[in-house]
C-alpha cells in the first residue's frame, strides 16, 4: 500500500490523539503527561524505545529496516508548549496559562502516525530510523540535551541524514510545503544589560549619576549599530523587548536594565555580533560615567539546511502531492529553532507545513505564538507522508 495511502489510514486517530495533546500542554524539558502519552501511542510497534534521564521527558524510539542497508536517519518532533493563555477559541482548547500555541501537538502526532506507517513498511525500509521526541524546544535547548545523551547514535551508529517539519498557523495556505537551502533560520541571542549609577531626587539630576538617559542612548545605539555595522544583505535584528527602571516619576534609580532578542543569518555575523555588540553599551556607559555590566547569551545557532536534503524533501512533495504544493523560500524565516543543533552534526532540512484554518486567511491569521493561533490539523495526513516517505527515500538513497 502508498505511504499517502496508509497516512490517510491513520488521520482520524491523530486528530483525536492531536486534540487531546492540545489539552494537555507542558512547558520545558519536563513533560510527564505528554510523555506517558507518546509511549502509550508507540506501544506495540516493533521499535526500541528508550526515555530521557530526569529532567528530560525525551522518547527516542528506533525502527530497524529488513531491506538490508547500514544507514540511518532521524525524524524529529518536538513536544513541549508555551507560557500562553489560550483565546484561540476551538472547542477543545487548554484551560489555564498553558498553550500549544506553536503547534507542537500536530508534530508530535504526525511523528506518531510516521512511526506506524514506516512500520507497517518496514520491509521496505533500506535502513534504520530514529524518531526523536524532544521536549524543550521553547527555550530550553532541548535538543541539545538529547543530542548529549546520544540521540544522533541511538541505532548504533550515527545518522546520515534528519528531517523535520513545522506547521505554521498563517504565511502558508493549509497543505502547501516551504523550505530553501542553506539558512532556513536565524540564530538566536539574549543581550542583557544593567546600568549601574547612583539615585537622587528628580530635581537635582546632577547631584545623582542618572542611569535611564544612559540606557536608553544604548537602545538606539542598538538600532545605528545594525544599520552600520553590518552589511544590508547580511542582515541582523535587534529587538530591545524589555526595560525595566525606576519606581516613582520624581526619583532616580540607581539602576537602569533592558534585554533584547538578536537574530543574525550567518556565521561571520553572528562571530561579529558576540565581539562588539556589548562594547556598544560599555562604551555609552563609560561616557556617562557609569558602570555596565553587559552580557550576550547563546541561544540557538542558525538552522541550515542541506541541498541534497531539501532537494529530497522537495521532490518526495512533487510526487506525492504534485509541484505546486511545494514553495521555495526565497529568505530565510526570522525565527529560530534548537533543530539546528542537529543540523550541525548532520546534514538534513527542516521543512515549514500550512496549517492555515479554511476559515482564515493565511496572510493575516494570527501567527504561531499568538493566544490565538489555530491549526487545521487536516493537513496531518499531508505531514505524516512526508515523514515517511522522506525517511524511505533517504535510506534507499545510499543503495
Amino acid at each position: 500500500m502508498a505511504t499517502a495511502e496508509l497516512a490517510a489510514q491513520v488521520q482520524d486517530d491523530l486528530v483525536h490523539l492531536r486534540r487531546d495533546l492540545h489539552q494537555i500542554p507542558e512547558t520545558g524539558l519536563t513533560l510527564p503527561r505528554t510523555q506517558e502519552r507518546v509511549l502509550a501511542e508507540l506501544d506495540g510497534l516493533p521499535l526500541e524505545i528508550t526515555t530521557g534521564s530526569e529532567p528530560l521527558s525525551s522518547v527516542t524510539a528506533v525502527l530497524r529496516g529488513t531491506a538490508g542497508s547500514e544507514r540511518a536517519v532521524l525524524l524529529r518532533g518536538d513536544m513541549d508548549a508555551l507560557p500562553v493563555v489560550e483565546n484561540s477559541g476551538e472547542p477543545f482548547a487548554a484551560n489555564g496559562d498553558t498553550m500549544h500555541a506553536c503547534g507542537h501537538d500536530l508534530h508530535t502526532a504526525m511523528l506518531i502516525g510516521a512511526a506506524r506507517v514506516l512500520s507497517a513498511e518496514r520491509d521496505h525500509l533500506a535502513g534504520d530510523v530514529v524518531f526523536m521526541f524532544q521536549p524543550g524546544e521553547e527555550g530550553y535547548d532541548g535538543a541539545r540535551h538529547m543530542v548529549e545523551a546520544g540521540v544522533l547514535d541511538a541505532a548504533g551508529r550515527r545518522v546520515d541524514s534528519a528531517f523535520a517539519i513545522h506547521v505554521t498557523s498563517s504565511l502558508l495556505p493549509a497543505g502547501y510545503f516551504a523550505s530553501r537551502s542553506g539558512t532556513i533560520m536565524s540564530a538566536a541571542d539574549t543581550l542583557r544589560v544593567t546600568v549601574r549609577g547612583a539615585g537622587g531626587h528628580g530635581s537635582s539630576p546632577h547631584r545623582a549619576k542618572d542611569p535611564i538617559p544612559a540606557a536608553c542612548e544604548m537602545v538606539t545605539a542598538l538600532q545605528t549599530f545594525v544599520t552600520r555595522r553590518f552589511d544590508i544583505f547580511d542582515p541582523v535584528v535587534v529587538t530591545v523587548g524589555a526595560f525595566h527602571a525606576g519606581t516613582k516619576y520624581n526619583v532616580i534609580p540607581d539602576t537602569a536594565s533592558f534585554e533584547a532578542t538578536v537574530r543574525s543569518y550567518s556565521g561571520a555575523a553572528h562571530e561579529r555580533l558576540l565581539s562588539e555588540i556589548t562594547g556598544v553599551c560599555t562604551g555609552i556607559g563609560t561616557a556617562y560615567g557609569l558602570e555596565v555590566d553587559a552580557d550576550i547569551e547563546e541561544l540557538y545557532p542558525i538552522t541550515v539546511n542541506a541541498a541534497e536534503q531539501v532537494d529530497l524533501a522537495r521532490t518526495s512533495v512533487a510526487d506525492e502531492h504534485g509541484e505546486d504544493r511545494w514553495v521555495t523560500l526565497p529568505n530565510p524565516m526570522s525565527g529560530s529553532e534548537d533543530f539546528s543543533r542537529v543540523l550541525d552534526a548532520v546534514p538534513g532540512v527542516m521543512v515549514f507545513l500550512g496549517a492555515t484554518p479554511p476559515a482564515r486567511d493565511a496572510a493575516t491569521a494570527p501567527f504561531n505564538h499568538s493566544p490565538e493561533a489555530a491549526f487545521d490539523d487536516s493537513v496531518m495526513a499531508d505531514g505524516v507522508t512526508l515523514y515517511a516517505d522522506f525517511a524511505l527515500r533517504a535510506l534507499s538513497a545510499g543503495r
